[in-house]
Parts: C-alpha cells; structure tokens; sequence
C-alpha cells in the first residue's frame, strides 16, 4: 500500500472501530503477502499500512496469528458451501458435474492473491497449504472418487489410495494450467472449460483403466 495512499486514509482510520481497522489490516496482509511473501516482517507491513508495529500487534498478537486471519479469509471465506453439492447431485450425469464443480472452483482459485500467497507459503513452510490440501481431500477429491465409484457400479464406495492419487493428478493438472496463466504469464491456451474438460475425461478413463486390469501402472 503507497504511503500516499495511507496519508490520504489516515482521517478516514480514524473513526473506524475495531472490527472494521482489523479488516482492513487483514486486506492489506493479503496484498502484502502476496506480493513479497512470509518472511517478509510485520514491521514492514505496519509502516506500509502508516501504523507503528505494537499498534498491529494490540489487532493480531503474533505473525502467525495474522497468517492465520489470511488463511480464513482467502481460503476459507471464499470456499462455496454449494461446491458439495455440485460434487453429490446424482440427478446430473457425473462427467457434467466435475466439469461444472471445477468450472466454478476455478473461478475462486484462480486468483493473483491466492495463487502467490499459497506458492509463497509452500516454499516458506507456512502451514497455510497443509491445511489446505486437507480440506480439498477432505471435500473435493473423497467425495469425487466416492461419486465416481457409485457410476460405475460398486458398492463399495471408499476411495482407494491409487484412486485418490489419480484424483490429485487432475486436480493438480488443473491448478498448474491457472499458475501458468497467473504466475508465470506463460502462453497458454485461452480456453479453461477444454482444459477442465479433459482433464476430467483424462481422469475417468484412468480409472476405468485401473478397474479393468489394463492400466500399465502396478501399485
């Protein structure tokens, strides 16, 4: 945040009330981290905001605390309730329903701010992509192999290890297309239903080769 930018809010924080300055101390992390990541300090970010550090502090006690309050914010806060939804609705045909899901996920995830902030914090260690990563096993990637078992057929509807992995290869296939779009700025095609499209087909027909004994790969 310019310093220009703070001068010229500094009446406005003023009358804000708690709830509110912590809010907009929250947003301007958001911008912060992802623009120069975790190991940059919160004195930093304090003088970039106009505020001593002990005033960010008396809002969030610790670092940790505010990655904490980062975390809710961009990964929590914009999940959909409805995704499960979306992933479980059987009067759909199955294909349809993961491309539509990652249609309208990859409209959340695909984001400067949550595409920096979770590559920054892989690399520094934050738990920010542990927790993630569990929530999107947890909701996404279980119940899409538990809908897929149902498909075809079995009764059983607990995800196998194997199964799960080809479910993280499509998923991560996904994620990579918006991080060359996003962050490397790479020249990639300018069509991201097609890429969801195949990327789901790709992983049916995985499966389907893991079921009928013909997959090369032997786990």
């Amino acid at each position: 945040m310019a310093s220009g930018v703070t001068a010229q809010t500094g009446q406005r924080r003023k009358r804000l009330n708690f709830d509110e300055r912590r809010q907009e101390f929250i947003a301007a992390a958001i911008e912060f981290f992802a623009e120069e990541g975790f190991e940059s300090s919160t004195r930093e970010l304090a003088r970039r905001l106009g505020v001593t550090q002990p005033l960010l502090y008396r809002y969030f006690p610790s670092k940790e605390d505010l990655i904490g309050e980062v975390y809710e914010t961009v990964y929590v806060n914009r999940w959909r309730d409805d995704w499960d939804a979306m992933i479980a609705d059987r009067s759909l045909p199955l294909r349809e329903r993961l491309i539509d899901f990652y249609d309208s996920y990859t409209d959340v995830v695909f984001r400067r701010d949550w595409m920096r902030i979770f590559l920054f914090s892989g690399l520094k260690g934050v738990d920010i992509n542990r927790r993630y990563l569990g929530r999107v096993r947890e909701r996404i990637l279980d119940p899409i192999v538990r809908e897929c078992r149902h498909a075809d057929g079995l009764d059983d509807l607990t995800p196998l290890p194997q199964e799960v992995e080809y479910a993280w290869v499509m998923h991560g296939g996904i994620y990579y297309y918006g991080v060359r779009k996003l962050i490397y700025e790479g020249g990639t095609l300018d069509r991201k239903r097609f890429v969801i499209e195949t990327s789901v087909d790709a992983f049916r027909a995985q499966l389907s080769t893991l079921r009928d004994g013909t997959s090369p790969i032997r786990w």
